[in-house]
């Protein structure tokens, strides 16, 4: 059972650098969206307010994909052990 305890902290871990991860990734966008030039805004400038935004979600992505597959893993300690019934003698 000390394993289960280890792994449910390093989900729990890597679910709040999901949110943080998240939470970057949409403030990224944000600033791509509202970026102004000179009080007008720019469609083509922030593009590096763009792609961070988009690294920050790919990587939320990966991490989050990474701990629901924890989620849906056997547990390795309990083996099926399926054998067959003796054969009869002829």
């Amino acid at each position: 059972m000390g394993n289960v305890k280890r792994n449910s902290a390093g989900v729990f871990a890597t679910m709040i650098a999901v949110a943080v991860l998240l939470s970057v990734a949409v403030w990224q966008f944000y600033l791509f969206v509202t970026f102004k030039t000179n009080g007008i805004a720019d469609t083509q400038g922030g593009q590096g307010h763009m792609w961070v935004a988009i690294i920050a979600a790919v990587f939320a992505c990966l991490a989050g994909f990474f701990v629901f597959s924890v989620f849906l893993r056997y547990d390795r300690e309990d083996e099926m052990h399926i054998t067959s019934a003796p054969r009869p003698a002829p």
